[in-house]
């Protein structure tokens, strides 16, 4: 089963988000929470989470891969920056409630020179402040590529995030194919070997989501620049072997590929199902 869609803008709501993403060919989505690059946040429209709630479910919708602001950096070490990722970490998960059995995904954060294992904990002491037994969100932490003083640009990393979490079974992976790549792991020559190195590392069952992006860099060059799908240093045939790999079957795949327009997602889409169609 291939479910694929794009990272499309809520600002008209999360219903009409949806329907848009249905007329490009989708039946994935992937929304921002907020505005991506600040903290403002709407307020709740009860009617338009019920609205898309149901046309999600009458059209098989792939559970929603909701995105954190980009601006949310749990382990800063400045410590306004660290009250705002509490701040709207904890008040997007009580909004995610609304819209039950979706994934809320963000990027684990830099942590600016204070090292990797500072960073960790200050991730862990994040999510074990905001994750709660009951919750019914799966929250994702996005694999990085690893630029500047990211976390998350190793499987390890993820791994040690992960053992520190009190409610880990709420806490999952999105596999970032374009990250992923630029961070060292060639799923390119060896997409197999990378994924049991993941399942050996962190658990493949952890793996919730894909955001399936190509990269204008060649592998490990820790730079993360997406690339439209038929333009980077993945080729075809790697793409192909990982929208057909049975480790990801079921899962949404999320474009995030640069485009002009958002009808440009629309012919990704259809030349993926394509591509799918032929190797199945």
């Amino acid at each position: 089963m291939f479910k694929i869609g794009c990272h499309l803008s809520s600002a008209g709501g999360y219903a009409p988000a949806a329907k848009q993403a249905f007329e490009l060919g989708g039946d994935a989505l992937a929304l921002f929470t907020r505005n991506p690059r600040g903290g403002s946040v709407k307020p709740l429209d009860l009617i338009d989470l019920a609205a898309f709630s149901a046309f999600m479910a009458e059209k098989n919708f792939a559970p929603l891969v909701a995105h954190a602001p980009y601006t949310l950096n749990p382990c800063a070490a400045k410590d306004n920056v660290r009250e705002f990722a509490f701040l709207a970490f904890r008040e997007d998960l009580q909004r995610m409630e609304h819209i039950p059995g979706n994934y809320y995904n963000f990027h684990p954060g830099s942590h600016v020179g204070q090292g990797y294992d500072v960073g960790i904990e200050k991730i862990i002491d994040l999510l074990n402040t905001v994750l709660w037994a009951d919750m019914h969100t799966t929250v994702l932490l996005e694999t990085m590529a690893g630029k500047g003083s990211e976390v998350g640009g190793t499987f390890e990393q993820l791994k040690s995030i992960i053992d520190g979490v009190e409610h880990s079974d709420h806490v999952g992976v999105c596999f970032d194919t374009c990250h992923v790549w630029d961070g060292g792991y060639d799923i390119v020559n060896d997409l197999d070997g990378v994924l049991t190195h993941f399942d050996n590392v962190v658990g493949l069952k952890r793996i919730k989501a894909v955001h399936l992006n190509n990269s204008m860099n060649d592998i490990g060059s820790r730079k993360d620049r997406h690339a439209k799908i038929v333009e980077g240093k993945l080729p075809v045939e790697a793409i192909r072997c990982i929208i057909t790999h049975p480790v990801f079957d079921g899962l949404p795949f999320i474009l995030e590929t640069p485009q002009e327009t958002d009808a440009g997602y629309g012919v990704e889409i259809a030349y993926l199902r394509s591509l799918y169609e032929e190797k199945s």
